[in-house]
């Protein structure tokens, strides 16, 4: 069965909870390679940052502005190892919840960069978690298949925007792949991670 798109932002966003909670103590501290971050970023502020970004769903959803919404997530961008967890589970949780209720993908939302459909917001946020589950899973050293209905749920609703996210730079170059290489690594070459 064919995902819809709140549905692969709750399976991309379990995708990556999954990769979360496989972080050991000793991991906490590791650089993102550059390309997986704007800013230079160890993977807790990684984390905390995606703890930040799934509070804000259920907001961004019921269609209320940054000015709305004030400054009440922002001590979840610096949580330490002993609350990242427990609160990563927590926003999670909420966001996907949100995102199964959902049911007006033409409602505009607001963002801190424009106003949108809610469909492209969705398209947004699922590229921005199945992706970090991926590079979070390689960077830990643990298995980075994404499942396979996510994976078919990319090339349907994002693949066919990738061409337009590359021409404001949010994708780099395709990558060269062989035919005969499985949709996972065709779609991650087609968005130009390896």
């Amino acid at each position: 069965m064919t995902l819809t798109i709140p549905g692969l932002f709750v399976r991309s966003n379990e995708a990556l909870a999954h990769t979360v909670a496989q972080i050991s103590d000793d991991q906490w501290d590791l650089d993102l390679p550059p390309g997986l971050s704007r800013l230079p970023s160890t993977l807790l502020q990684a984390i905390n940052y995606h703890v930040w970004d799934d509070a804000w769903v259920p907001d961004v959803l019921a269609g209320k502005t940054a000015d709305e919404v004030g400054d009440q997530y922002e001590t979840l961008k610096a949580l330490d190892r002993s609350e990242v967890l427990a609160e990563y589970a927590r926003y999670n949780v909420r966001a996907n919840d949100a995102a199964r209720s959902f049911d007006d993908l033409d409602r505009t939302v607001h963002l801190s960069y424009g106003d949108f459909p809610a469909h492209e917001y969705f398209r947004h946020v699922i590229a921005f978690r199945a992706l970090r589950a991926y590079s979070v899973a390689k960077l830990i050293g643990a298995d980075t298949t994404l499942p396979p209905d996510v994976v078919d749920g990319l090339w349907e609703h994002l693949a066919p925007s990738v061409e337009s996210y590359r021409a404001i730079g949010i994708f780099p170059a395709p990558l060269a792949v062989a035919d005969d290489a499985d949709p996972q690594t065709k779609f991650l070459a087609l968005v130009g991670r390896d």
